[in-house]
């Protein structure tokens, strides 16, 4: 009677010790192993410095994950075992686990930067229309300046064609169309320049009625 409440009594503490211990265990193991492989995957800092950073990451995950199996072995042998393989599956999947995690996260961060820049490409797409069709629509600033809307001119003609790039890459929300929308604002600026437009007329005059 007495070996079976003390079998019943071990399996109890080493159940609670399991309990109490594991999650902290699992939890230490794996984010040591993350950082140490993320520091791994990372561009490499200087010799001296990586080993003192891969030594403290190490200590500081020791201290978390030794007391967390350690206590629970010499409570319950069998705890002990359970949470050492528990460790180390949580320290293989951290492992294997770390560099896809940091390639979904390095892509989750293009693709706000990309839409953060195409959102951006898109308002100066905007203002660069509103300064065109001030020369296609304002009668006095095409008397003044016709040389913006003939195409035979080289400035104009590759102005037209950059427009027609812009706008095609404007909807599909394209890689490519911040450039695309940079090279438009270059190609009217030198189309100002070729017909002899003041600098500071696009910004300084709106329009004339």
């Amino acid at each position: 009677m007495s070996v079976a409440e003390s079998l019943m009594q071990g399996l109890f503490h080493g159940a609670w010790a399991v309990l109490l211990c594991g999650p902290v265990l699992v939890t230490g193991v794996a984010a040591t192993v993350f950082v140490v492989r993320r520091r791994a995957l990372a561009p490499r800092e200087g010799a001296a410095q990586g080993t003192d950073q891969l030594f403290w990451d190490l200590f500081l995950g020791s201290c978390v994950a030794l007391p967390a199996l350690i206590i629970p072995a010499l409570v319950s042998p069998w705890a002990g075992l359970v949470l050492a393989g528990a460790a180390a599956a949580s320290g293989v999947a951290a492992y294997r686990g770390t560099p896809k995690f940091l390639a979904r996260r390095a892509a989750r961060r293009e693709e706000r930067e990309r839409v953060a820049a195409h959102q951006e490409a898109r308002l100066q797409h905007e203002e660069i229309m509103l300064r065109w069709r001030r020369y296609e629509l304002d009668p006095a600033c095409s008397i003044d300046y016709p040389a913006l809307t003939d195409v035979r001119l080289p400035e104009t003609s590759a102005l037209i064609k950059s427009m027609r790039a812009a706008d095609q890459l404007r909807t599909a929300a394209h890689k490519g169309y911040p450039d695309a929308v940079g090279s438009l604002a270059a190609s009217l600026a030198a189309a100002e320049r070729a017909a002899g437009i003041p600098a500071a007329l696009p910004a300084e005059q709106p329009g004339r009625g």
